[in-house]
């Protein structure tokens, strides 16, 4: 039996601090139960003592009023300042109730042996064992939190009151010392229940709280770097927007991303590519020293917010992370050599709410990678109207072709012994609606770079094709094809369609292509090229001179055309250097059995020189500008009346 309630009374070591700090809470949870239950203690207390008029009874009352007090009064406290309070209760808490309940039950107890021993009065036994054995029915409940200081409290109460009833003498009275007795091992029980029902809400809401810190962290953070992810840090910046003093008081924006990082993921593999955004967040939050806030964007890219920093600042904190990237990164046994590109934005000059800051921040980085990479750069607003210009292009690009505002222009190649047009070499136009006429050199990139670049080849090549058929025989077309095309399938598909469609001759067909085809070359280049030839179109290199030229293209490919750049053909009456680069690249090309020619010919000068080096084509504005089909296809027709006379040409065109 003993050994039974000793284990009743033993509480449960193996409960969190949360919950051990939650039953301790839940002892003071209600400051009224304690208040009424010392009410009842200490008013039936005093009835018995004043109708025992003995001095003992008396002294137990006042001792049960002012213990009832003191607990109630502790409870009060207990709510108003500490049960707010983040964190666990402090132990003294929970030690000071035990030693209070076990003191008011051990009075109760007290006074109710005292009664049935030194009073006669079978009222007075009444009232105080009434009083014991509903005080221990209460507190098997509301002290289940702790089944020690319940438990404790029942034998302290019960325990006295069943000897007093024995020792009291009669029947009756043992009877009910042995019932009261009983009702120890009963209340026991009834806590034990209820204990367990308390413990297991108590587990099952510590539960739920450590699932929802886990669940707010895991959409707070990045799992992989442990930096606050993109959703917490737009809500980060909306909030220090909100919260700024004053419209005026700065905020700067960096949006990095790492150069090359694709290349290390996929030479290296994607765990080294993880290990290794895990150590640039450890040198983002060491170079920002508390001055900001880190966040992963997703992939390579990190955003920084840093509140309080102006311009000035936001320099200085660029060069610090950027001096971050000087030194290697030591990553699963490779030392990795990695730069970084960003872009910043200062508010409220740069923008004047969160999601403004952000995109002009990208803006920034944009940027900063078409500088070269391993810089930063700072917001302008030229870069919102070239971003904004880009747009309104891309837009009326996709609607361009259907509405018939892309034309095509040409510009005549000259044989230089004939004199006659040997070739027209297509140039594409465009009439914005709002924007006016827009420069080739701006729109063909937008178009490479939003996939309309293959539709609007394909248009320009059946469109050459069938102008080229109003035209002489011996002249051909030539059609300059962009890089992006040889990436696809769509180039040899669509230079076949147009053939079809139009009847030309495949040798009449003459496309040229610059050197940047063959920077990232894994055969497909020669193979795509090979198979135009195949079927009898010409290939022209154009640009000869510049950019990566390279004599082994002229090994490995088999060119019909070279075209010299015309910054080489400009200085050739005056620069001997010049004179010589280009006529070399013409008595090369004579041997090759290939023919060239010489662009940018703007003086007479300049179109003497040309033939004197043995060029068998020139091309320039001297000759004829790009001009609408109509004017070729006249330009043609007089000069046949003509005989076909350049200088005739040229003296038409001064009259």
């Amino acid at each position: 039996m003993i050994a039974s309630l000793r284990g009743r009374m033993t509480p449960d070591t193996q409960q969190s601090a949360e919950v051990q700090a939650n039953l301790v809470k839940s002892l003071y949870a209600s400051p009224a139960s304690l208040m009424i239950g010392a009410v009842a203690g200490g008013a039936l207390g005093l009835v018995i003592a004043f109708y025992a008029k003995l001095t003992a009874i008396t002294v137990i009352a006042i001792l049960i009023c002012l213990v009832g007090l003191s607990r109630s009064i502790s409870a009060v406290y207990f709510q108003r300042q500490l049960a707010h309070q983040n964190g666990g209760t402090q132990p003294i808490w929970g030690l000071a109730y035990e030693l209070g309940a076990w003191g008011y039950a051990a009075l109760l107890g007290i006074l109710t042996f005292a009664t049935l021993l030194l009073s006669q009065d079978a009222t007075l036994h009444v009232l105080a064992v009434c009083l014991v054995a509903s005080y221990s029915g209460g507190i098997s409940g509301r002290n289940a939190g702790r089944i020690h200081v319940a438990v404790g409290q029942t034998c302290l109460s019960l325990l006295p009151t069943s000897l007093g009833l024995v020792l009291a003498g009669g029947l009756g009275y043992t009877v009910l010392g042995i019932l009261c007795f009983l009702m120890i091992f009963a209340m026991a029980d009834i806590t034990k229940a209820t204990h367990r029902i308390v413990l297991e809400a108590l587990q099952g809401k510590y539960e739920k709280t450590q699932l929802a810190v886990k669940f707010e962290r895991l959409a707070r953070f990045d799992s992989l770097t442990g930096v606050e992810n993109r959703m917490a840090m737009q809500m980060r910046l909306r909030e220090m927007f909100d919260g700024r003093r004053s419209d005026k008081d700065p905020m700067a924006v960096f949006w990095m991303d790492l150069d090359r990082f694709k290349e290390i993921n996929d030479s290296l593999g994607h765990m080294i590519g993880d290990q290794l955004l895990c150590r640039v967040a450890e040198r983002l939050s060491h170079a920002l020293d508390g001055r900001g806030h880190v966040a992963r964007f997703g992939g390579d890219e990190f955003v920084l917010i840093c509140p309080g920093a102006d311009r000035s600042e936001a320099e200085r904190i660029a060069g610090d992370i950027m001096a971050e990237f000087t030194h290697d990164f030591d990553v699963g046994g490779y030392l990795l050599g990695v730069t970084a590109s960003m872009g910043i934005a200062v508010a409220p000059e740069d923008g004047q709410d969160s999601d403004e800051l952000l995109q002009h921040a990208d803006m920034a980085l944009y940027q900063a990678k078409h500088a070269g990479r391993n810089r930063h750069a700072q917001f302008t607003w030229s870069m919102k109207e070239r971003q904004n210009r880009t747009y309104d292009l891309e837009m009326g690009l996709r609607s361009a072709m259907a509405n018939k505002e892309l034309m095509l222009h040409y510009q005549p190649i000259f044989d230089t012994r004939s004199g006659k047009i040997a070739i027209c070499e297509a140039l594409m136009r465009w009439d914005h609606p709002t924007l006016g006429r827009i420069s080739p050199a701006e729109f063909i990139p937008i178009a490479e770079s939003c996939s309309m670049i293959e539709p609007i080849t394909a248009w320009a090549l059946e469109q050459a094709c069938q102008d080229a058929m109003e035209w002489d025989e011996n002249v051909r077309v030539a059609v300059n094809i962009s890089p992006v095309l040889i990436k696809s399938d769509g180039l040899p598909r669509a230079v076949i369609a147009a053939l079809m469609r139009s009847g030309l001759k495949a040798r009449r067909l003459e496309l040229e292509v610059t050197e940047s085809i063959f920077l990232e070359d894994s055969g497909r280049t020669n193979l795509i090229l090979s198979d135009l030839q195949r079927i009898g179109l010409r290939l022209a290199l154009d640009d000869f001179g510049t950019g990566y030229s390279s004599l082994g293209y002229l090994r490995d490919y088999a060119f019909d055309t070279i075209k010299v750049d015309q910054s080489f053909m400009r200085g050739v009456e005056g620069n001997a250097r010049h004179r010589a680069i280009a006529q070399s690249v013409a008595y090369l090309a004579h041997a090759l059995d290939v023919e060239t020619v010489a662009e940018g010919i703007e003086t007479d000068d300049q179109l003497r020189c040309a033939r004197e080096m043995g060029f068998t084509n020139v091309q320039g504005f001297v000759l004829s500008r790009p001009v609408p089909a109509p004017q070729v296809l006249e330009m043609m027709r007089l000069m046949d009346d003509d005989s076909g006379s350049v200088a005739r040409l040229q003296d038409r065109r001064r009259a």
